[in-house]
């Protein structure tokens, strides 16, 4: 008896009409079975060895986080001089760097944190709240991620009007690794006025933030495995067959013995000598359906991850080629992520310096003055289609003005805003408005091209 008819006896078959049932919605049904995955939880060092080991995973967490801050951002004020100098107080204190390493932080870990500095007044107790109207100096920024936290301590007291908020933090505060405590450094409360608190995900009932290799979790392993597999082709992409009638005449140690020598005579594009019976030729592993295979997952983790593939690869931070929407959602939302989430908290930043007695300008109240926080573009257009929408925005403007849709200062208004003329261009829209500004900017010069070409001597098109 052969292993199949033994199989075949282990087996209770049955027979059944198509018709009894196909099994859809019961225990048959193979879909009913499936279950999505569940959360993945990591811990510190899952998240550490994820980020160390991958540079796609690198480049996911660093990337907006990078280009939230680097074109900065320009801080308007009645006093251009005192603007300036705060502006400069922010570079002394690499303000830049540290908002950076923040949400580098809050994306890796799920909360990132500035720790903030300062010489006060009054004895300095990081359990109090940090009053404004206390401060001297800002001293240091220290950008830092929730590993150097131990608790969140939120307020239970359902009467009070910061029932839920997180008012302080217990932090680890230790040398280094090896868990060695310097005297006056053990674990500290301090209050939230103390930090800066970048948190974006939080689950409900959860006080850490969600990191965002959590719901990523699947499809970097998916990812892994790709590359690893995709390896293993390229490893054995080809490879040579002998056929010899008298192989199989051989013994397995003669036969083990020529597959050796033979591997290493023939390895690379060596001189073969064989006899009229023999044959050497080279195969190749298929590979068709692969590309379709890695792109799916390419467009998999940049849909999960918010960010297009060519961001994703590392393609020139700014730069804006041809038509690639997705490259200007994806500033979009950037710009949408300084506006909403970095804006407050460099807004407190810069009142506390206002606030700050030793900081230039001395104490200045901070409500007293009209400034405004404007970023800077994320990415540019050649300073020819710069000029050509700043004409067709000029003419926009000249014929609301002229049919009474607007009057002249409320043009200027929308256009310049308080602070006067500047060098950019107030533009904000989806990838609908940028697609019929370039085709407004195309039609235009169309329509000059075509006049130019009317007003020409024949013997012009005959040169051209």
């Amino acid at each position: 008896m052969n292993t199949l008819d033994a199989a075949r006896q282990q087996v209770n078959q049955m027979r059944n009409d198509f018709m009894v049932g196909h099994g859809k919605g019961s225990q048959k049904d193979m879909l009913v079975r499936q279950r999505p995955s569940l959360r993945q939880k990591l811990t510190d060092e899952d998240i550490t060895n994820l980020y160390a080991s991958n540079r796609i995973v690198q480049n996911i967490i660093d990337i907006p986080a990078e280009d939230m801050t680097r074109s900065w951002f320009m801080l308007r004020m009645d006093n251009d001089k005192l603007g300036k100098d705060i502006m400069s107080r922010l570079a002394d204190l690499n303000a830049k760097e540290a908002f950076k390493k923040m949400r580098q932080h809050e994306r890796l870990r799920g909360d990132g944190f500035i720790s903030l500095g300062v010489t006060q007044k009054t004895p300095i107790n990081l359990a109090a709240e940090l009053k404004e109207e206390t401060i001297k100096r800002i001293d240091y920024l220290h950008a830092f991620s929730s590993m150097k936290v131990i608790s969140f301590l939120t307020n239970e007291d359902m009467f009070s009007p910061k029932y839920g908020q997180v008012e302080r933090f217990k932090i680890r505060r230790r040398s280094s690794n090896s868990g060695i405590v310097v005297p006056q450094l053990e674990d500290t409360l301090v209050h939230l006025s103390r930090f800066l608190h970048d948190q974006t995900r939080r689950l409900e009932d959860d006080e850490r933030g969600q990191s965002l290799l959590e719901p990523l979790y699947d499809v970097i392993k998916v990812l892994d495995t790709s590359l690893w597999s995709v390896g293993q082709i390229l490893y054995d992409y080809t490879f040579k067959v002998y056929k010899s009638k008298d192989v199989a005449s051989l013994k397995k140690e003669d036969r083990r013995e020529l597959g050796m020598l033979m591997d290493f005579m023939f390895r690379t594009e060596a001189l073969a000598i064989i006899a009229d019976h023999e044959e050497l030729k080279k195969e190749s592993t298929s590979t068709v359906g692969m590309k379709d295979l890695l792109d799916f997952v390419w467009d998999y983790i940049a849909g999960a991850a918010r960010m297009p593939k060519t961001v994703i690869k590392g393609q020139e931070a700014g730069t804006i080629a041809g038509a690639q929407y997705d490259v200007m959602n994806y500033y979009s939302r950037i710009a949408a992520h300084q506006e909403n989430e970095m804006k407050p908290l460099l807004g407190r930043l810069i009142r506390m310096i206002l606030w700050a007695e030793d900081e230039p300008g001395g104490r200045v109240d901070p409500d007293s003055l009209e400034w405004e926080i404007k970023f800077n573009p994320l990415w540019s257009v050649d300073a020819k289609t710069d000029a050509e929408i700043r004409k067709l925005t000029a003419e926009t403007d000249a014929i609301y003005i002229v049919n009474g849709v607007h009057t002249a200062d409320e043009v200027r208004e929308a256009r310049f805003g308080q602070f006067g003329l500047t060098e950019e261009l107030k533009m904000s829209g989806d990838s609908i408005d940028y697609e019929r500004m370039a085709k407004e900017v195309y039609e235009g010069l169309e329509r000059k091209s075509s006049k130019w070409l009317g007003k020409c001597h024949p013997r012009v098109f005959l040169m051209l």
